[in-house]
């Protein structure tokens, strides 16, 4: 048995990475997330139409390449290694994923070849005001009567502030459903959220009997499988981070010297090197396994993705903490990149559940 990516998928991630490094040096992160969008237009128009990443794991007959998510994984890891601002996790995963798992064949073929292409951003408005990725109940109501209506709020919305298309998980009374709502619609609210990790552009959305159309009125189970898509999907991010955290200290303790001598010389800074490259290595494996779980839809896959994310929250958070202490005090300045991987490491921890939540998951999975 053979743990790792194919030929096809590595170059895949060489494929992205180059593109990734090649427009860094005419738009960086910071600036990127600092534009009106809050990501590189540019950057992901090309990594759309040249590469495809959205439409990976699409079906092809709703204008997908046909692969599968532990591809959009590999994309996402990238990603996440080099901190890049991109609708791909809320549009190209959570969005389409949604409409995938909960809508039918009619819905699925107007809505998907859009966000598959990438020239349709959509985000879905799922969390209620403490935080939490409900499947079992929402803060936003949906009513018929003559028609379908949502009122609530919804918070930590992934592009939720400029997306293109909008939906959202609501309460029906009998269940839950899955709506679409016209952006532009009397009744709609979308308010930008600053966020910790500014490479994350986050949007308040609320809703006051705004008009909406049904793509599912019972979509608990799907939902279900909706949240472990994207639990595992953040931690691609994660992992990736974590190991450019890690790639980055490294090359720090080679080149610092203390004392006449690299500070990488010193017995007690290579234990600690030592346990971070077993915490990314180990979070590597299991946030693989959760895609992989996810791209065959096993029947382990809610266990899975709880391991994963439980996991690799933890080993990303003690990867970029550990990495801001050996940096340094160079490390809390602005111009340095190590105080944006530990803010990645924190937001992405809450992304979908944190770690203790997904502890609770996995007792009740057991």
């Amino acid at each position: 048995m053979r743990f790792a990516l194919t030929q096809e998928q590595e170059e895949l991630a060489a494929a992205v990475r180059g593109l990734v490094e090649r427009r860094a040096g005419t738009l960086d992160l910071r600036a990127a997330a600092a534009s009106e969008r809050g990501y590189d237009q540019e950057l992901w128009s090309t990594l759309a139409s040249q590469i495809g990443v959205a439409a990976l794991a699409v079906p092809e007959e709703y204008g997908g390449a046909g692969f599968g998510l532990f591809e959009t994984h590999v994309v996402l890891e990238q990603l996440g290694a080099a901190l890049t601002p991109s609708p791909l996790l809320g549009s190209g995963v959570l969005a389409a994923q949604a409409v995938l798992v909960a809508a039918g064949p009619d819905d699925c073929a107007r809505l998907v070849p859009g966000l598959a292409e990438g020239t349709t951003i959509g985000a879905l408005a799922w969390a209620d005001p403490a935080g939490r990725w409900r499947t079992d109940g929402s803060d936003v109501t949906a009513t018929e009567d003559g028609g379908w209506t949502l009122t609530g709020t919804a918070t930590l919305v992934l592009d939720g502030a400029r997306a293109d298309l909008l939906l959202a998980v609501a309460d029906t009374g009998s269940g839950m459903g899955l709506f679409e709502v016209d952006p532009a619609a009397v009744g709609v609210t979308r308010t930008p959220t600053p966020a910790l990790d500014l490479t994350l552009q986050l949007a308040e959305v609320r809703f006051e009997e705004a008009p909406a159309t049904a793509l599912s009125t019972d979509a608990g189970a799907a939902l279900e499988r909706l949240h472990a898509i994207a639990a595992v999907a953040v931690t691609a991010l994660q992992v990736g981070g974590a190991q450019a955290a890690l790639d980055r200290t490294v090359a720090h303790l080679q080149e610092r010297e203390q004392f006449g001598r690299p500070l990488g010389s010193f017995q007690a800074l290579k234990h600690r090197v030592a346990d971070l490259l077993v915490a990314v290595e180990t979070a590597r494996s299991i946030s693989w396994a959760g895609a992989w779980a996810t791209s065959r839809d096993t029947p382990d896959l809610l266990l899975k993705a709880s391991l994963a994310k439980a996991w690799c929250s933890e080993a990303f958070s003690t990867v970029a903490a550990e990495a801001v202490q050996l940096h340094g005090g160079i490390a809390i300045t602005w111009e340095h990149d190590a105080q944006l991987y530990l803010k990645r490491a924190h937001a992405t921890a809450q992304l979908f559940g944190a770690a203790h939540e997904h502890r609770a998951r996995i007792l009740q999975a057991l």
